[in-house]
């Protein structure tokens, strides 16, 4: 199983539990299970990364385009039955067109068309004026779960070393 992170994944692990000055063995993770290809990210979210202009999107910059994928043909029709989907639903017509203009809107169907598990902490929630990543997976049957339950399922270890 792959998966798919949000941009949220990123900047929450910075900005609270894995900060990348006192948890480098979270950081090294990523990367060693980007390079065992079960593990990535879309170039949108690396994009919305490097508009921080700080040391995550110094190491978004640095993971090039193995960890942030391009958009590919496959997704063309994924984006389609996203966008079918999202119009199809109650949301206002801000939501709709604010989740058409973000990395959310190409997360989805990457993850649709390759069947990837998508990694957010966002949660699903009912309301009309924001589209939440997990409600659109819920509707499009395609796996979401939280950064947490990732690195259970996948028995990630971060365990200290003899300190220098």
């Amino acid at each position: 199983m792959a998966y798919l992170l949000d941009t949220d994944v990123f900047i929450q692990a910075k900005n609270l539990h894995y900060g990348l000055d006192f948890c480098p063995a979270f950081w090294d993770w990523l990367i060693a299970s980007n390079a065992a290809a079960r593990l990535f990210s879309i170039e949108k979210v690396g994009d919305e990364i490097g508009a921080g202009a700080d040391e995550l999107s110094e190491w978004a910059a640095n993971r090039g385009t193995a960890f942030f994928l391009k958009p590919d043909t496959a997704m063309l029709p994924a984006l389609g039955a996203v966008s079918t989907w999202v119009t199809a639903q109650n949301y206002e017509p801000t939501a709709v067109n604010t989740f058409l203009q973000v990395a959310d809107y190409y997360l989805v169907p990457h993850a649709l068309a390759h069947g990837q598990t998508v990694v957010t902490h966002e949660k699903a929630q009912p309301l009309a004026r924001k589209i939440k990543i997990p409600n659109v997976c819920i509707g499009l049957n395609i796996k979401c779960v939280t950064p947490f339950e990732m690195l259970r399922t996948e028995r990630a270890r971060f365990i200290l070393g003899p300190t220098t």
